[in-house]
């Protein structure tokens, strides 16, 4: 089987599916046997009515009956039913899926999969998932172990297994992929992909699908780690201006700071200071919670660079973060140079698409009058050039991509690259750092600076608003204190129901007429955001009303309350990303978790309402998760493992030793070609440097 070659090859597959197939980038064979089942349902647990007991159950009958409940509380529908066999009838629930009502034939049979619970008094179906009986039995055979394939934009998924049904014959030609090399574990040997890729198509059983399941884990988490460690190979053969450390000035800088060092802190920016003095470059991650310091740890840094004559360029996401680093930073340079005569601190610039006089900049940055620029996307244009780009600081680097990342550090001069620290708030799971960060060494911030305030978490549900959140939110804005309301969207869509930014903003102005209300969205003009901002930031407007973006990067000390509408649809770190906007200054913060429905909070609500530490909550979020998207915005956006584990540290361990002992040998790489184009892509996404 030649997985390169085009899907309309694939029989079956006619001009009209391979256009709807390649309109979600399943464009080759290859594409089209990796898109593996979603889950697996074993037809052989069905029971009849008459035998049901509450957990988790399979039915076999049809529906009548559904029609839709709009309850006196807001925004909830309820669909209901009646699922009937020849043993008997039960009730079956959706909470707000209003679709569900027009979704079924009644003559017609289906599986019904899901809950059987105890609601409100009776024993119903909860929110089951549904499949025709006729598109998973063939030629009156019962259904047994089967796998269940997502939607795909315009292809069914019986549609989809039919496709692959189609290709069963064709398993066994699937060429092997992993290297038979030294380390391998005992389950990698000649023709366990195809093997793998078999069983997950076509399981007889459990014990099936999960031998195709470890395999192709073991794949993914081979090419990524293998990926990472390329990586790390490439950057040693890289060459850098060394950057001396200079105890005496250090300690200096250090003494005149107007707070002290946290541990974390020191040994942070040790580990970046030794760094610095090696001739290959630096490619190192500082990562720290919320509020943790990273800015400080990364001017010392930058003061280092300068004093040995060379430029530093610090990479901030947004305009308003640009212009906050660089006030801050001004203010401390000036302030270590008053306490220090005879020190020079870096001669610093903020470079924005909105900054006065630009060529002029450009021009004293060029001719290296500039020590230090900080800026946004400017400093990437060609028009921006480097006498002397030494050092390259990335604030919240997973909103850049590779190919901004590089532009950046293809301004050092010739032969040379530059030093790179990359600062992310998101704090990474260890099992993370060793596969896709691999080839990163990384600085912790584990512990937070004195003084930072403990945000007090609760979760509450939207009919407590009343009595419970608005008062609360009088008595912060008698205080002259600032709150932020996030939204999930902007506008109200079909099927979608979050409440929009621009309808809250409105109910909150006629519930506070006595103060100003803001508002923020994605969708406005970088300058209007921006302005936006700084009347939040100087006190301007007392609310604002905000979707994610304010996510990251603001820093508004008097702001000690945020409201997250909608929380059950965030994930972790977006939800401990937000709340670190808040408890920034010296009064106590408090962050609230709407929620609607009837159903109990989620448990990754419950443990954002105990927990403050990012780090506990991301291995938490990494294991509710499990497989699938590790990345999303958090990271890179395009990092999706489809089926490995970040939490099977057995599986991480095997592919870590094979992997090495195969980049001891890089150049057999040559030799295996599908497997250099899958590291490629993976070496672009995991690279910093």
């Amino acid at each position: 089987m030649d997985l390169s070659a085009s899907v309309e090859t694939v029989k079956g597959v006619g001009p009209k599916t391979a256009a709807a197939l390649m309109n979600v980038n399943i464009n080759t064979v290859g594409d089209l046997v990796y898109c593996l089942p979603r889950i697996y349902e074993n037809y052989q647990t069905t029971v009849n009515i008459e035998d049901l007991r509450p957990g988790k159950v399979i039915v076999r009958g049809k529906i009548d009956g559904l029609h839709i409940i709009r309850t006196s509380r807001k925004k909830l529908t309820i669909t209901e039913g009646v699922i009937r066999d020849a043993t008997g009838a039960i009730r079956t629930v959706w909470f707000n899926q209003p679709y569900r009502a027009k979704q079924f034939d009644s003559e017609r049979e289906y599986y019904f999969t899901g809950k059987y619970e105890l609601k409100n008094g009776r024993y119903v179906l909860t929110s089951p998932s549904a499949t025709l009986v006729q598109d998973i039995e063939k030629d009156g055979e019962a259904a047994g172990f089967q796998p269940i394939y997502s939607a795909k934009s315009a292809i069914k998924p019986q549609t989809f297994h039919k496709i692959i049904s189609g290709m069963r014959s064709d398993f066994a030609k699937i060429p092997d992929l992993l290297p038979l090399t030294e380390g391998k574990p005992d389950f990698v040997t000649s023709g366990a992909r195809a093997e793998a890729l078999f069983y997950s198509h076509f399981p007889e059983s459990p014990e099936d699908a999960e031998k195709g399941r470890r395999y192709l884990a073991y794949e993914e988490l081979f090419e990524l780690i293998l990926a990472a460690k390329l990586n790390k190979l490439e950057n040693q053969r890289l060459r850098s201006t060394p950057l001396k450390f200079d105890a005496k000035f250090i300690q200096k800088i250090v003494k005149s700071l107007p707070f002290k060092l946290t541990e974390a802190q020191r040994r942070a920016t040790w580990e970046i200071l030794q760094a610095l003095e090696r001739t290959t470059p630096m490619n190192r991650l500082l990562q720290g919670d919320v509020g943790s310091g990273k800015t400080i740890v990364a001017a010392i840094a930058a003061a280092q660079a300068a004093h040995n004559g060379r430029q530093i360029a610090l990479l901030a996401p947004t305009a308003i973060l640009a212009t906050q680093h660089y006030e801050s930073l001004v203010r401390l340079f000036q302030d270590i140079e008053a306490k220090n005569p005879g020190i020079t601190m870096p001669r610093t610039a903020l470079l924005t698409g909105a900054t006065f006089n630009k060529p002029m900049l450009k021009r004293l940055i060029k001719a290296g009058e500039i020590d230090f620029v900080i800026g946004t996307h400017a400093l990437l244009t060609d028009t921006t050039t480097f006498r002397d780009l030494a050092f390259c600081i990335i604030d919240e680097q997973h909103r850049f991509g590779v190919g901004q990342r590089q532009k950046l550090l293809l301004k050092s001069p010739k032969d040379t690259a530059p030093h790179l620290l990359s600062m992310t708030a998101t704090p990474i799971p260890r099992s993370l750092q060793l596969t896709a960060f691999g080839d990163l060494d990384v600085s912790l911030l584990n512990e937070l600076p004195p003084g930072r305030q403990p945000i007090e978490t609760r979760i509450l549900n939207e009919t407590e608003q009343r009595d419970e959140l608005y008062p609360r939110m009088r008595e912060l804005l008698a205080k002259k204190q600032q709150i932020y309301w996030i939204c999930q969207v902007i506008e109200e869509k079909n099927g979608n129901m979050a409440t929009p930014v621009k309808k809250q903003a409105k109910k909150l102005e006629e519930l506070f007429p006595q103060v100003k209300i803001g508002l923020l969205h994605g969708k406005m003009r970088p300058e209007e955001k921006d302005r936006i901002m700084t009347e939040f930031a100087e006190n301007k407007t007392q609310i604002l009303v905000s979707t994610t973006v304010v996510e990251v990067g603001v820093n508004v000390p008097n702001a000690n309350m945020i409201i997250i509408q909608d929380s059950e649809n965030y994930g972790l770190a977006q939800l401990h990303q937000l709340r670190g906007r808040v408890g920034r200054g010296d009064q106590p913060a408090y962050c609230f978790l709407l929620t609607t429905g009837e159903g109990r909070p989620s448990k990754r609500l419950r443990e954002m309402e105990k927990s403050t530490d990012g780090f506990h909550l991301a291995e938490v979020d990494l294991q509710i998760r499990g497989p699938g998207e590790i990345y999303g915005s958090m990271q890179h956006g395009e990092l999706n493992l489809q089926v490995a584990n970040l939490s099977d540290t057995e599986l991480i361990a095997q592919a870590s030793h094979h992997a090495e002992e195969f980049a001891q040998h890089a150049e057999e790489m040559e030799n295996y070609s599908e497997l250099a184009t899958r590291i490629k892509k993976y070496q672009q996404l995991t690279t910093l440097n």
